[in-house]
């Protein structure tokens, strides 16, 4: 793993190290978290944003870390009707949250692009029926 990979903090004790990846995969749960996110995107295939799983995370989210801030992108699809602004407030102060609880990083900037709209039909079995 290059030298780019990892985040070094000296401490007390010792020093600390993360790899890009962990802060990515910290902000990218703390992501899906928030209702209204339909998932992570990965980039643009055929035109189309791939959605992608719980293990590809990492593929929705980039960041940029120092010794003690970092800088986080989200590249996310929504479900349609929900408020934007408000879901990417939200998202914000949640990965904001998880990535300096559970890293001890600064989170400076934390931009989130939206890469599409997920639409869902109703099924039939999806209605309520009125007696």
């Amino acid at each position: 793993m290059s030298t780019n990979d990892m985040n070094t903090r000296e401490e007390q004790n010792g020093s600390i190290s993360f790899a890009n990846d962990v802060v990515a995969t910290i902000a990218g749960l703390a992501t899906i978290e928030i209702e209204g996110v339909a998932g992570m995107s990965g980039g643009f295939s055929g035109g189309l944003a791939e959605l992608l799983g719980l293990k590809n995370l990492t593929k929705g989210v980039k960041v940029e870390v120092g010794r003690e801030e970092c800088a986080i992108d989200l590249f996310v699809v929504v479900n349609y009707g929900v408020e934007i602004p408000t879901m990417c407030e939200k998202i914000q102060t949640n990965v904001k949250k998880a990535v300096e609880t559970m890293t001890g990083l600064r989170a400076v900037e934390i931009n989130v692009h939206i890469q599409g709209v997920r639409i869902v039909k109703e099924t039939p079995d999806d209605t309520k029926r009125v007696h």
